[in-house]
C-alpha cells in the first residue's frame, strides 16, 4: 500500500523541471527562477534556493538619490532584494497566486505590494498617488515597469483582466487594483453615496477611474491600506 506513504508524498509534491525558461511557475503560488546572473525580488518573498547565490537588501543608493527620496515620501514599505548568481531561488507572498508577464517593449503600472521580481532588463520607477497623499496608511503606491524582460506578479485568488475603451471607464477599488497598462493614468474620485457599496467604508469611497484605451487588473480581495480616518 503506497497511498499516503512518504514516498507517494514525495513524489506528487517534488518540484518538476519544465523547462520554462528564467521564470517557471513550479505551483500556482510558487514560482522558480532559474538564476544565471541576476534578478530583483521582493525582499521577505525567499523561500528556499539551491547553488551560489548571492542574496542582498538593495543599497540605499542602489537606484540613485530620486527613487530613494520617492519611496521615503509614499511610505513604502515593500524593500527590493537582488539575488546574484547561479542556481534555482525559489519565492512566494503569502500563498498568493502569481502570474508570468514578458514585457516585449511593452509598460505595465503594478501596485507595489503586488510585485514580486523581475528582470534587471526592465527598467522601473515608483509613481506617488499625491491626490490621496494624506489618506495613505503606507503601501498604496505603484511601480512603472517598462521594457523587455520578465516580471512576476501576485494577486489573492484568481486575477480578473478588465478592457477600458474609450468613452467606457472602468472604476476599480484601489484595494483589490493589482495592475494597469502603461498607458492609463487612473483619477482618483470620490463618492459619499457609494461609502457602504465600494471599499471598506473609511468615510468617502476613493475609487480609481481609469478612462483610454486599455486594461486593468483586480483581484477578489481588499488589501487595507488607508487609515481609518472617521471616528465613531
Amino acid at each position: 500500500m503506497n497511498r499516503y506513504s512518504i514516498q507517494e508524498f514525495v513524489e506528487k509534491t517534488e518540484q518538476q523541471d519544465k523547462g520554462q525558461g528564467l521564470f517557471e511557475l513550479e505551483t500556482e503560488r510558487l514560482l522558480e527562477i532559474n538564476l544565471n546572473g541576476q534578478v530583483w525580488t521582493k525582499a521577505g518573498a525567499m523561500v528556499s534556493y539551491r547553488g551560489q547565490i548571492k542574496y542582498e537588501r538593495e543599497g540605499i543608493l542602489e537606484h540613485g538619490l530620486g527613487k530613494m527620496f520617492k519611496k521615503a515620501l509614499t511610505g513604502e514599505g515593500t524593500a527590493l532584494m537582488k539575488a546574484t548568481g547561479a542556481g534555482k531561488l525559489y519565492v512566494a507572498d503569502q500563498g498568493k497566486k502569481i502570474s508570468i508577464i514578458n514585457l516585449q517593449g511593452e509598460s505595465i503600472f503594478v501596485n507595489g505590494n503586488d510585485l514580486l521580481a523581475f528582470e534587471p532588463s526592465i527598467t522601473w520607477d515608483i509613481k506617488m498617488m499625491r491626490k490621496i497623499a494624506g489618506m495613505l496608511s503606507g503601501g498604496l503606491f505603484n511601480v512603472r515597469l517598462e521594457g523587455r524582460g520578465m516580471l512576476a506578479i501576485t494577486s489573492h485568488y484568481e486575477p480578473l483582466t478588465l478592457i477600458v475603451k474609450p468613452g467606457d471607464p472602468v472604476y476599480t477599488d484601489p484595494n483589490a487594483t493589482v495592475a494597469w497598462s502603461g498607458g492609463l493614468t487612473p483619477e482618483f474620485v470620490t463618492d459619499i453615496s457609494l461609502k457602504t457599496l465600494f471599499g471598506r467604508g473609511s468615510g468617502e469611497s476613493i475609487q480609481m477611474k481609469f478612462e483610454g484605451e486599455g486594461f486593468v487588473v483586480v483581484q477578489p480581495f481588499e488589501e487595507v491600506y488607508y487609515s481609518q480616518t472617521t471616528s465613531g
